[in-house]
């Protein structure tokens, strides 16, 4: 069993060199559903569940919901006073009072020489895992109970974001293609891998809420690569090739501090920002540990594996790395033993 904490080879190099870089890291530590575009069924029907776990948290219905749709909403799961503190942070991290080595803070450059260093020019914080305010959304009691429902008792957080959709301009949009999240994941199984999506003020279609289609998570990955869009498109925001626009789709309309949870096959995106403010959340991908990390070599998701060795290459100077090495370098146990990823 692999202790906490504990890497070899090249993300243990990557290791090495952010400690350098900073002293502090180390590793830290009623369902219902929503307003909709398109019909979709919450009603029971017998049969074993696939998708969640016997732990009596959810009911039977929440998780009939869960099978058949892919996602679950939990209304003000998460606390205002916590999400004060995160937006804090947040305006920490964007003014630079905030050092966050493995980070990768995405920008509108365009906009730094109106605002500065502003969250007016930050869209995104991805891989937060060595800020300990911002981590602490991945260990809240009330997130892991329900993450619990569908990976099971040893939880990794693999994968963590703090996203300010900024107003769209002629010049960039942050609208996010429809995706599957699995696509940048080199572990599985699927099913045992959840992500836990916080609203951190209201989220309508006015501002860019996330839009699902109902039930693809029964669909396998499919390709994905960046939009054919005129204008500037946003780095690794990939969508699915030859993505079909007709299925049903829901807009998530989300009030500061719902949450909601969903498959990472299921197909999802986010709309365009029309309003004159931001719309940020806060979200993790959770993992169990007893999970596993494959070859995406001859995949179609090796694209993605190269993209990534660039981007590592550029910023550390680093040999190559596989794509397991960059997760296991971001993974942190927040529950239970870790096993295997």
């Amino acid at each position: 069993m692999e202790q906490l904490g504990k890497k070899s080879g090249p993300a243990a190099r990557l290791d090495t060199i952010l400690r350098h870089l900073s002293p502090r890291l180390g590793t830290a530590p009623a369902l219902t559903s929503v307003p909709t575009s398109a019909h979709v069924t919450a009603a029971p029907q017998p049969g074993r569940f696939r998708y969640t776990l016997d732990n009596n948290v959810l009911t039977p219905e929440q998780r009939q919901f869960y099978e058949d749709n892919g996602y679950l909403l939990v209304k003000k799961l998460v606390s205002d006073e916590d999400i004060e503190r995160f937006r804090k942070e947040f305006i920490r991290i964007c003014k630079k009072e905030v050092s966050l080595p493995g980070a990768m803070i995405m920008k509108n450059t365009a906009l730094k020489s109106e605002y500065g260093q502003s969250e007016n020019v930050v869209n995104k914080v991805q891989d937060f895992q060595e800020d300990e305010e911002l981590f602490r959304y991945c260990t809240l009691p009330e997130i892991l109970k329900y993450v619990e429902c569908f990976t099971g008792p040893n939880i990794m957080a693999m994968h963590t974001m703090l996203i300010n959709k900024l107003p769209d301009s002629d010049q960039q949009t942050f609208l996010h293609p429809m995706h599957q999240d699995l696509h940048y994941f080199p572990f599985r199984p699927a099913d045992r891998i959840v992500c836990s999506w916080t609203a951190m003020e209201r989220a309508d279609e006015t501002n860019g809420c996330l839009v699902v289609q109902p039930g693809t998570h029964k669909e396998p990955l499919k390709p994905h690569a960046y939009p054919q869009w005129e204008g500037k498109t946003n780095k690794l925001f990939h969508g699915i090739i030859d993505y079909d626009d007709k299925g049903p789709k829901v807009h998530l309309v989300m009030e500061k501090g719902d949450t909601v949870f969903f498959h990472p096959l299921l197909i999802h995106g986010s709309g365009i920002n029309r309003t004159s403010g931001f719309r940020k959340s806060i979200s993790c991908h959770f993992a169990s540990s007893e999970g596993y990390y494959i070859d995406v070599k001859d995949t179609i998701q090796e694209d993605l594996e190269k993209e990534l060795q660039e981007m590592v290459q550029k910023k550390y100077s680093l040999p190559a790395m596989k794509l397991r090495d960059i997760w296991n370098f971001r993974a942190r146990l927040v529950r239970g033993e870790r096993i295997n990823l």
